[in-house]
C-alpha cells in the first residue's frame, strides 16, 4: 500500500480513527491507563521508524513500573503529575518533556488530582518493557522517596 500524508483529528483527547486500547495485557502492574496508537503501526505507515503514542493516566492511576533497552521521549499535554526516573521523582506539569534512557526504571503518576497525558515516542523496532523483581528493586533503587512511590 502506498503511503498519503495525513492528519488525524483530535476530539477532546481522543483521535477520530483511532482506538482506545487498554495498556497492556497484564493489568496487574497498573491502574487506570488507555493507551492510543496514533501513527507508525498502520500499514500505510511503515516508512516511519518511530511510533507515536498517546497515553492517559486516570486521576490516582499510575503506569508499571518498567526499564528496557530502548529510549523515549515523552510530552505532557495534559494536567500534571510525578515520574519516577531512576532514583528521583520529578513533578510534571503540563508541556514538560521527559527523555528516558535505556535501562532507567520508570513510572509515571497521575497523583495530582486530575488525568495525566502525555505522547510518547518510541522506535518502531524495540524491546518489550521489563518489570524489575523485588531484589532489582532493592539493589537499584536507593531513595526511600522513590521506594514509597512505587506502585506494583
Amino acid at each position: 500500500m502506498e503511503a498519503t500524508s495525513k492528519v488525524i483529528k483530535a476530539d477532546g483527547y481522543s483521535w477520530k480513527s483511532v482506538e482506545r486500547k487498554d495498556y497492556k495485557s497484564d493489568t496487574s502492574c497498573y491502574k487506570g491507563v488507555h493507551r492510543y496508537s496514533l501513527l507508525g503501526e498502520k500499514e500505510d505507515e511503515q516508512q516511519l521508524n518511530f511510533q507515536t503514542r498517546y497515553f492517559e493516566v486516570e486521576t490516582d492511576g499510575y503506569t508499571s513500573f518498567e526499564y528496557h533497552r530502548h529510549p523515549h521521549s515523552v510530552v505532557i499535554i495534559r494536567g500534571s503529575g510525578t515520574v519516577i526516573l531512576g532514583n528521583e521523582l520529578h513533578d510534571l506539569a503540563l508541556h514538560d518533556v521527559i527523555y528516558i534512557t535505556p535501562n532507567t526504571l520508570h513510572q509515571f503518576h497521575a497523583d495530582r488530582g486530575e488525568p495525566l497525558g502525555f505522547i510518547c515516542i518510541v522506535d518502531r523496532y524495540r524491546d518489550r518493557p521489563t518489570l524489575p523483581n523485588e531484589a532489582d528493586i532493592q539493589t537499584l533503587i536507593r531513595s526511600e522517596k522513590v521506594l514509597d512511590k512505587i506502585k506494583r
